[in-house]
């Protein structure tokens, strides 16, 4: 395998430091290849900053971004400074990842087995259970997920942030994240930008754990009162998702987005004027969030 120059793994963390130590540990321990580890803080009250820099570990680099800017934010803030940098590879995932010991040597092997050809490569994540995590199956249209991971190179054109593999020039090519989006879609968004010009790919052999509590996928119907707003993005960053992808995705985010209306009027305990509201206001502010603004999309 040819010399690999310089990888660093950005990691995005918000308050939960126990989790960040592990996902830390197995970083800092990957078979084979070194990699420098970028901590984006957004501002953790949880004594983070503290337990990093009682660190003494070179590759671990410490970052506060003063405020939370959300996933989305802290992905962009710190994707933008590893490629400042200098690093050669990115390597991005949210602070519950657990990587295999050989997860960064798998996808430099599939980066060399493809000669550097590709836009983005993507880890199987698994749940804490050992199955698939289903919250992050790689999407083989922008519709429909993956149907397994049976082959070693699987074709995908969405994907999470979830242990997201990058080369340096295709962020140069294809900009950050938007931060703009603060949480949710930012990393379908982001990565449907770049598999509508570049082959991308989902490596079988490199696997990750993602330890969330639970892989309940999100449903407005059946959450919490005091999870409500943060839907506000959902609804509002899916239509500026899928309004780029024609007639179809209209069509798509009306039938959506009337089936989740549903599902509040007859599953909803509580609450229901104020989630219905929150699902078109959503959708309406997303016909237009950043319409011609393409300074976003550039790096």
């Amino acid at each position: 395998m040819r010399q690999i120059k310089k990888v660093v793994v950005v990691v995005v963390t918000y308050n939960r430091r126990e989790l960040l130590l592990q996902c830390i540990e197995k970083l800092l321990t990957q078979q084979k290849f070194a990699c420098d580890v970028m901590v984006i803080d957004n501002a953790s009250t949880d004594g983070t900053a503290e337990d990093i820099q009682q660190k003494s570990d070179p590759r671990l680099l410490y970052c506060n971004t003063g405020k939370n800017l959300g996933g989305a934010g802290g992905f962009n803030f710190g994707m933008r400074r590893a490629v400042e940098a200098g690093y050669d590879y990115i390597w991005i995932m949210d602070d519950d990842t657990m990587p295999e010991p050989d997860a960064l040597a798998q996808l430099l092997a599939a980066d060399e087995k493809l000669a550097g050809s590709y836009g983005f490569l993507s880890s199987r994540a698994l749940w804490t259970d050992g199955g698939d995590c289903q919250m992050n199956l790689q999407r083989k249209t922008p519709y429909r997920d993956i149907d397994g991971f049976g082959r070693p190179l699987i074709p995908v054109v969405m994907a999470s942030f979830v242990s997201l593999f990058l080369r340096a020039d295709t962020i140069f090519q294809f900009g950050l994240p938007i931060k703009e989006f603060f949480i949710w879609s930012d990393d379908w968004e982001y990565t449907r930008r770049i598999s509508r010009k570049l082959p991308c790919y989902a490596v079988t052999a490199s696997r990750v754990v993602h330890a969330m509590k639970d892989q309940t996928v999100a449903n407005i119907a059946t959450d919490i009162p005091e999870r409500l707003p943060r839907y506000r993005y959902f609804y509002r960053n899916d239509v500026y998702l899928y309004r780029r992808e024609g007639l179809k995705g209209w069509l798509w985010l009306l039938a959506k987005d009337c089936w989740h209306s549903a599902q509040v009027v007859t599953k909803s305990h509580g609450c229901k004027w104020k989630k219905l509201r929150i699902i078109w206001s959503g959708f309406f502010h997303g016909i237009h969030f950043l319409k011609g603004n393409d300074d976003v999309l550039r790096f």
